[in-house]
């Protein structure tokens, strides 16, 4: 309550301290004729503003801080020209005149970076990527990801299914996702990239290896931070698909704000679905008869269907004087999945083994920029509520993968002495949470040239295990299981030599308690027994450090480079463990720490008639200790149902990626990106590569648009994408014996989609087609389970932008 109060004061004296006004005028030339489309850069203190000038030469900006602010004027038919203005009143008018030259294209050249083109020059490994184009076809978030270049998502099977992202070769929790700013696993499994439809995201942001002070978390190899829509402007957006193996989305999410008052009400919804029933084949896809003859088949997965629904609700206040944006709202959603097998695909798949999970949170936002003085911004993202986990497994019998009961060698139908699908006996296990996260971020632009930026980061969760199979007292001695995150980071931004320099300095404090209560039995000095708890606690303290640097080599070429000290502390399923996911617990795991290293150059963009391209590279290097994973198995100790996560040992991985962007008049498109690395770890004393990790990518893709082929004001746009794995092994060699592994490599993986989008001339209405992997080549992922094939998607998107 004091924190809130305490904010709550900041609002109302924000009203007092923080003066506002509004610059206008008019751009024209000294013939008199408006100067249209003129570019306009605004800067001041802290302040920065690109806006052009309307078809009579007008311009507007609105809620600038009271100042000093320096105007550049660029336009086509005249040289640049810049004047300061000081604004001390409510409307300041500013008229410019540009003197006039004709055809004077070939003497001026404006540039100006993209908001993305900012991020990715700012010396950080980081790629942004936009979803407005993706949200009009039949592309999943994680798909969209999977084509940037350095980042591989390892995906057990179809939609719904558990994922994995992998970074420069550093993969699992040690690539952290954020939704906002907010640790994603506070929402829970029924509310991330699975389920949150590309028309719910503004970009995304990918950091490999070193990742900025203001997403305070202990990530060890990058992270991938979600920015949802932020817009203030009222609009409304519909879609639903249908495709192969009974799968339909649909998602509507829309925003009103009113105009005078600025208060404003946003709300977002979606269903996914999907039998998952794709065919599957291998070693593993078998039928067992008389004498345990095992014959190969081609099956259907029966046991795998996937269900989420939920939707954010927010109302509050944006672009109003106290408040960039202020909104408080709920979140809810809640998924099944049926589990098809365990880790592994086994000759023996589950049936009747599913999960369920729910979340309902509440949540906080609060932007404002010039907060109390000119410079200082201030950001606030919170949430508070209850996310659950049922794991449902109480069905004895087997089944073959023809979907029937399985045989013994006899030819008689059997069951599991454990009396359950997965080994461990019945269950309905219940993982009840209440979690609680705030980030809260400061920053100070001392001038043009310097500002200081503190965050932190608190996550907490209180967990508490039940199993209803259980008797009464069973579950009066189940315990709990609590973990507290704090995460602090410090950062110093220096701009100089006229922009072309730009250095980020930073330092993080990281801080774990985990909690472990357990009900036991003692008798004590009387000889009577009683109930106590046995507490475990565990407190760990870290600390890491960072920089990210910038330098314009040329107008077109930008050297790029970063370092740090990472730490990962383990998290609550690698720490607890997790029925749901066949996860045992390892309450003696430790944290992982990295030097992460990158050097980079970024070219362009070029521009050569209608012709624009660009390249990025980046070499890359980590060296790790205590890598947490999974253990490093060979074909002896592979367990085919349950998985827990150690320390592998220390180890190195090395690299490089790049990407290319080519366009061509705004019509043809083509991007190309390329990875290559080795992870390498000392098993037993002896350095191994680490199993299950593709160790060379390569992905592509084609558009090209068609306007006004089949109606006025129309576009068609033709996609194509390729995607390579080069083939890796899943389990590790045993010894210097390499006899048999083939058994065990995944092969090499090339599979190819097609797909078109038509926007109607009253650009509103959206239709496209996919079809995934049109050749219907097997496709492998962790631990070599299989992923659909060949797969034909229609979607509809409807759009008011205006009411």
């Amino acid at each position: 309550m004091l924190f809130f109060r305490t904010l709550l004061f900041f609002f109302l004296t924000s009203v007092t301290f923080s003066q506002n006004g509004d610059f206008y005028g008019k751009i024209k030339f000294n013939n008199n004729e408006p100067a249209i489309g003129a570019y306009v850069v605004v800067k001041g203190t802290g302040f920065y503003k690109e806006l052009s000038t309307d078809i009579n030469g007008d311009f507007y900006l609105k809620s600038v801080p009271y100042g000093t602010y320096s105007f550049k004027v660029h336009s086509l038919n005249s040289l640049p020209k810049t004047i300061n203005a000081t604004l001390n009143s409510k409307k300041k008018a500013l008229n410019f005149t540009l003197n006039f030259i004709d055809n004077a294209l070939d003497e001026v050249k404006i540039t100006a970076k993209t908001e993305e083109t900012k991020k990715e020059t700012q010396g950080f490994a980081v790629n942004v990527i936009k979803t407005k184009e993706a949200s009009l076809r039949n592309i999943q978030t994680n798909e969209l990801l999977n084509t940037t270049v350095g980042v591989k998502i390892r995906q057990n099977g179809g939609l719904g299914s558990d994922v994995n992202y992998s970074l420069n070769g550093l993969s699992g929790n040690a690539v952290r996702i954020f939704i906002d700013g907010i640790p994603s696993s506070m929402y829970g499994s029924s509310f991330n990239l699975n389920s949150i439809p590309a028309s719910m995201i503004k970009n995304i942001e990918v950091y490999k290896g070193v990742v900025p002070g203001h997403l305070a978390d202990d990530a060890l190899g990058g992270a991938i931070n979600i920015i949802l829509n932020d817009d203030a402007k009222t609009n409304l957006n519909a879609s639903v698909s249908y495709g192969s193996f009974n799968t339909i989305q649909t998602n509507v999410n829309g925003l009103y704000r009113f105009k005078e008052s600025g208060f404003t009400v946003k709300a977002s919804l979606f269903h996914n679905y999907s039998d998952n029933d794709y065919k599957v084949s291998g070693r593993s896809i078998v039928t067992t008869g008389l004498g345990g003859v095992q014959t190969p088949i081609t099956a259907r997965r029966f046991n795998d269907a996937y269900r989420s629904k939920g939707g954010m609700a927010q109302i509050g206040f944006t672009n109003v004087k106290w408040a960039d944006q202020f909104f408080i709202g709920v979140t809810g959603s809640d998924d099944y999945k049926e589990v098809q097998h365990g880790a592994f695909m086994t000759i023996t798949p589950y049936k009747n083994r599913f999960l369920e999970s729910d979340a309902l949170v509440t949540n906080l936002i609060y932007q404002k920029k010039n907060f109390i003085t000119k410079g200082l911004d201030l950001n606030i993202n919170g949430l508070y509520g209850n996310r659950n986990r049922v794991v449902n497994d109480t069905v004895a019998a087997a089944y073959s993968w023809n979907g029937e009961r399985a045989i013994d060698f006899r030819g008689d139908e059997y069951e599991y002495t454990w009396g359950s699908q997965q080994e461990g006996g019945p269950t309905l296990a219940i993982i009840k949470r209440k979690v609680a996260s705030i980030r809260t971020g400061l920053s100070y632009a001392i001038n043009d040239n310097h500002k200081v930026l503190a965050n932190h980061v608190y996550s907490g969760t209180d967990r508490k295990d039940s199993d209803v199979l259980l008797s009464l007292l069973e579950n009066t001695f189940t315990g709990t299981r609590n973990l507290y995150k704090n995460i602090y980071s410090l950062t110093y931004e220096l701009t100089a030599l006229d922009d072309k320099l730009k250095a980020n300095i930073f330092g993080k404090n990281y801080q774990q308690e985990t909690v472990s209560i357990d009900p036991e039995i003692v008798t004590n000095s009387d000889g009577i027994n009683e109930i106590v708890d046995e507490v475990i606690n565990s407190n760990k303290k870290n600390n890491g450090y960072g920089f990210a640097l910038s330098y314009e080599l040329s107008p077109k070429t930008t050297l790029l480079t970063s370092a740090e000290k990472a730490v990962r502390l383990p998290d609550e399923t690698e720490v607890f463990g997790n029925d749901g996911d066949n996860v045992v617990a390892n309450p003696t795991i430790n944290p992982e720490q990295s030097n992460n290293y990158n050097l980079g150059f970024r070219f362009g963009t070029f521009n050569i008639n209608n012709h624009n391209f660009t390249i990025s590279t980046n070499l890359f290097t980590r060296n790790i200790k205590d890598r947490i994973g999974l253990p490093i198995e060979t074909s002896f100790n592979v367990d085919d149902e349950l998985i827990v996560y150690v320390n592998q040992g220390s180890g190195t991985s090395k690299g490089f990626d790049a990407q290319l962007n080519y366009n061509y008049n705004n019509n043809l498109g083509l991007n190309f990106n390329i990875s290559r690395f080795d992870l390498k770890i000392k098993n037993n004393g002896v350095e191994i590569d680490v199993p299950n990790t593709p160790f060379f990518t390569m992905n592509g893709g084609l558009r090209y648009s068609f306007k006004d082929l089949f109606q006025q004001k129309s576009q068609l746009n033709l996609f194509y994408s390729i995607y390579f794995t080069d083939e890796f092994s899943y389990l590790a060699p045993l010894g210097s014996n390499t006899v048999g592994n083939d058994f065990f490599e995944v092969p090499t993986q090339l599979s190819q989609d097609l797909g078109l989008s038509y926007a109607f001339p009253n650009k509103k209405l959206v239709a496209s087609f996919d079809v995934k992997n049109i050749f219907d080549k097997p496709v492998y992922d962790n631990l070599s389970v299989q992923k659909p094939g060949r797969a034909f998607y229609l979607k509809l998107n409807y759009t008011i932008n205006n009411f």
